[in-house]
């Protein structure tokens, strides 16, 4: 997933992105809302990772915005403001979920996981398909039952992929969905990272379209 991570707490933030990267997320870290307003104006984010007391602008005005003007993109907010009016409000002004501090890191990723399968309209936090299923809780991923090991980069591309099967998916965004800011892409690292899974995995599962992207095919 591409996370943006709203924190102006400089040691919480850098050891937040750290763990979250360590989950196989890719994440983007500013400082202040005006930085968020600008980042979530140009890029396309899974969730948003929001604190309330930011300078320049702060986190509930931030959200109002952002749900005034239309966007949908997952909020999970992160805050030392605890008490239930807070909560309250912040669900009110648009949030989807509210995590107060300090919190489980286990938590945080189980509540980022869980907003994702809502966005997509999933219940079932499982992907299976055919003789395939990936667990992004337990990070697992099997082939007829046979535990396949994968790098924390190949199991991201294969999340992505198996969220719509028969749907291609460009390389751009590929990159988008595996990389964060200041990530060293190297102009072939999709391909390798697909080249990786159809060894571990049977060229069968992922197609190459041309000038389109990657796609995993339905199942009959």
């Amino acid at each position: 997933m591409r996370l943006l991570l709203v924190e102006d707490d400089r040691m919480l933030g850098d050891a937040l992105r750290r763990a979250l990267r360590q989950q196989g997320h890719a994440v983007d870290w500013v400082q202040d809302g005006e930085a968020a307003e600008l980042s979530l104006a140009g890029e396309p984010y899974d969730v948003v990772l929001l604190d309330l007391g930011l300078p320049r602008k702060g986190g509930m005005a931030l959200l109002r915005d952002l749900r005034r003007r239309g966007d949908r993109v997952p909020v999970l907010i992160l805050t030392a403001q605890d008490a239930v009016a807070d909560r309250v409000a912040g669900l009110d002004a648009g949030a989807d979920d509210y995590l107060p501090k300090p919190f489980d890191l286990d938590e945080l990723g189980a509540r980022v996981r869980a907003l994702q399968r809502r966005r997509e309209g999933r219940a079932d936090p499982v992907l299976q398909l055919g003789g395939l299923t990936l667990d992004p809780a337990a990070h697992e991923v099997t082939l007829d039952g046979r535990a396949v090991p994968l790098s924390a980069r190949e199991f991201a591309l294969l999340h992505v992929l198996l969220e719509h099967p028969g749907r291609p998916v460009s390389r751009a965004r590929l990159e988008e969905r595996l990389y964060g800011w200041g990530e060293q892409v190297e102009s072939n690292a999709v391909e390798v990272h697909v080249h990786a899974l159809r060894r571990k995995l049977g060229a069968e599962w992922i197609k190459t379209l041309r000038g389109v992207g990657y796609v995993v095919p339905r199942r009959s």
